[in-house]
């Protein structure tokens, strides 16, 4: 965000603290809900370790989810490019950005691993939260339990990542701290989310406690396993009925602009521009090849 006459720009940093004070008075002025997940307030709730977050998570009402959005476009936000194929990608936000900000905000009307209907989901979730100040703006959070279950299903999506590894420790000595083992396996439980979080709340419970562990959904077994360039759309197109796989075969083989659009918003699509980024797809495609080997076995050994 520059301002006149001057070549000052907001850091990363304090761009993410204005802009949670941007969305939560502007869902505030026109009535809908919404709740700030992950960013500086985990941080001041002793959640995270200290660190500059680099965008707005915002949880929105999912009712009300196309009006916050056209609010935002009508102060010159934008959506970004975002791959097309909601098979091999399904959606859980929106993302956007503006020319004048350091930072994107991602509108969320669901979140990975709770597969409770979004919109009974929401009811509940709203329940769980608490108003916070933050960047002099009052704010909804998440409490403390339901933080951790956000931020450990989030690390859960990338568990071979030492970032994540690290992540998943740190909330696990909060949890053994303030004894929130079992809010939060009742969380988990009541927002669908209890076979994607068992990794992480399992060797917390108390020995007295054994739930009834249920099966994690296709969707969350493949977010695990497409860690690999390439693996997640491999993976859609081997699970897809016959009749599917021949159009989500062109589309990898010739993906839209927005594909490339999506990973760099800078990204040259000139003719010469897009041959080298397919030259360079591949080749991320062919080097990662022995890791989606081992993702697939590991994927249909789970499934056994």
């Amino acid at each position: 965000m520059a301002f006149a006459g001057d070549e000052t720009q907001l850091r990363i940093q304090e761009g993410v603290l204005l802009g949670h004070a941007l969305v939560a008075c502007l869902a505030d002025s026109v009535g809908i809900r919404v709740f700030f997940i992950k960013g500086p307030a985990s941080v001041i709730q002793g959640l995270r370790e200290a660190k500059i977050s680099a965008d707005v998570d915002v949880f929105v009402d999912p009712a009300r989810l196309g009006e916050l959005i056209q609010d935002l476009y009508e102060r010159g936000w934008r959506r970004r490019p975002s791959d097309p194929d909601n098979i091999t990608f399904p959606k859980h936000s929106v993302t956007l950005d503006h020319p004048e900000w350091p930072c994107c905000i991602d509108v969320h009307f669901r979140f990975p691993g709770m597969e409770k209907p979004h919109r009974d989901s929401f009811e509940y979730l709203w329940q769980h939260t608490v108003s916070m100040e933050l960047a002099g703006q009052q704010l909804r959070v998440p409490l403390k339990e339901l933080g951790i279950l956000f931020l450990a299903l989030h690390a859960l999506r990338s568990p071979e990542l030492p970032a994540c590894r690290q992540e998943l420790q740190y909330l696990g000595g909060v949890v053994r701290r303030e004894s929130k083992s079992e809010p939060l396996l009742e969380l988990a439980r009541a927002t669908g989310a209890l076979a994607a979080v068992r990794p992480f709340v399992e060797s917390l419970l108390p020995e007295s406690v054994s739930p009834a562990w249920p099966a994690p959904s296709q969707e969350w077994r493949n977010r695990v396993a497409a860690q690999a360039p390439g693996s997640a759309r491999l993976l859609a197109i081997l699970q897809a009925p016959w009749t599917e796989k021949p159009r989500m075969l062109w589309g990898a083989l010739f993906p839209t602009r927005e594909v490339f659009l999506s990973g760099n918003i800078y990204a040259d699509m000139s003719m010469s521009g897009r041959l080298r980024q397919h030259r360079n797809r591949w080749w991320r495609f062919v080097r990662a090849l022995p890791r989606i080997m081992r993702s697939l076995r590991k994927l249909s050994a789970s499934g056994d």
